[in-house]
């Protein structure tokens, strides 16, 4: 196995054989990995612009991959997503593309707040919400520090809450495998921070039919015919707009949470897809969202900045009941900067449980048990349970 990154200690490379210092975004520079090792497949999990640089390489050697370039293109840039969204009356709020030197009057028809996004970048990176015209002017050249365009997308600010998509596509058939509330905060400017997926939603049994159709009709537009899907909507009392679609794995640990609640492991069917050998659908085609009764949360571990002096052992923290999955990014000596986007993450804990109140109760308990302080001895850790929009009792 041949693990490409531009970071030398990148933890992918601790399990693989080679590894290459060459970034996801540099197609280039991955093809020429590629054919230095003469790889017999290429893949990418939870991560949205090498979906691209995959789908490059792949039709490049003639390797097996689920998007065509021209699709993969579409779902990994916002300027082509938007146009196609608008294309086909797919709801998403209304947008401009500004330059550096965009005049007053482009904005004429939008509202403030708005916020302002890289065209081609990942992670809530280069995404803050703006008030006024001095703001956008003056965050618009961080934010085109994230990008490799010389625009950037400015859209409305839409007031809801927030709900992930997670599907695969066969046969242009749509399977939706779980839906979910994306909990996120702000730290102003910095907003859709994501600090926990809840599933299930509790908007599936009243909306499942619209996000249904809207997932559907996303597909058709986008021309996805085979391969995994991650939508994220913004869904409030005004209706469900889209925010982003992507084509791969979600990125809040999904590959491991979705086979322990669903029984459909999607990183097994990537693999196999990639080394080209057939995939086993029958648990896919036999799964009903609807009939699923599991409880299960994501929390995301974040942390006032500073420096870690200690940490509980993330294996005391996978003793507790229900617990799932859970790693640290950080480890005890490592600098934690403010938190600005998913970067920022120390670590993750994935717990389930036999009903609502069951896992709100397991939640507890692993906060509970769970510390991290910095090096002066004081508390780090940031309680997100407090901040989350669902009624955990």
């Amino acid at each position: 196995m041949i693990v490409a990154d531009y970071f030398e200690d990148a933890p992918g490379k601790k399990f693989s054989d080679y590894g290459e210092l060459t970034s996801t975004f540099d197609a280039e520079g991955c093809l020429a990995v590629a054919r230095k090792y003469k790889i017999d497949g290429i893949l990418t999990v939870g991560t949205d612009q090498p979906v691209l640089t995959c789908a490059k390489v792949a039709d490049e050697l003639g390797l097996p991959f689920f998007l065509d370039v021209e699709t993969a293109k579409a779902v990994t840039h916002k300027k082509i997503m938007k146009r196609i969204f608008k294309e086909n009356s797919i709801p998403s709020a209304e947008y401009r593309l500004l330059k550096e030197d965009f005049k007053e009057d482009e904005l004429n028809g939008l509202r403030f707040p708005l916020v302002i996004k890289p065209l081609d970048s990942q992670g809530q990176r280069g995404v803050y919400k703006v008030c006024s015209l001095e703001q956008l002017k003056s965050f618009l050249p961080s934010v085109l520090s994230y990008s490799r365009e010389n625009e950037i997308l400015a859209e409305e600010f839409y007031e809801s809450e927030e709900i992930t998509l997670s599907g695969w596509v066969r046969d242009n058939t749509v399977h939706i495998l779980t839906v979910t509330d994306r909990q996120t905060i702000s730290n102003y400017p910095h907003i859709g921070i994501c600090i926990a997926h809840h599933f299930p939603s509790k908007y599936l049994t009243k909306s499942f039919t619209e996000i249904k159709e809207l997932t559907q009709k996303i597909v058709k537009a986008f021309r996805i015919k085979e391969g995994p899907i991650y939508f994220q909507m913004l869904i409030s009392s005004q209706g469900i707009k889209v925010n982003e679609i992507a084509c791969r794995i979600g990125g809040a640990y999904e590959d491991e949470l979705i086979p322990v609640i669903t029984g459909v492991d999607m990183l097994d069917m990537l693999i196999n897809h990639a080394a080209g050998q057939s995939i086993d659908y029958s648990l896919l085609e036999n799964y009903d969202l609807t009939k699923n009764k599991s409880y299960a949360a994501v929390q995301m571990i974040f942390t006032k900045p500073g420096i870690i002096g200690r940490m509980t052992s993330m294996d005391e923290i996978m003793a507790l009941p229900g617990a799932i999955a859970g790693r640290f990014n950080y480890h005890e000596g490592s600098k934690v900067e403010e938190i600005q986007n998913a970067t920022q993450r120390v670590g993750y804990m994935i717990f389930q449980g036999d009903s609502l109140a069951d896992l709100s109760n397991k939640l507890k308990q692993a906060y509970s048990r769970l510390e991290i302080g910095d090096i002066d001895g004081n508390n780090m850790l940031i309680d997100l349970l407090n901040k989350q929009r669902v009624n955990l009792q």
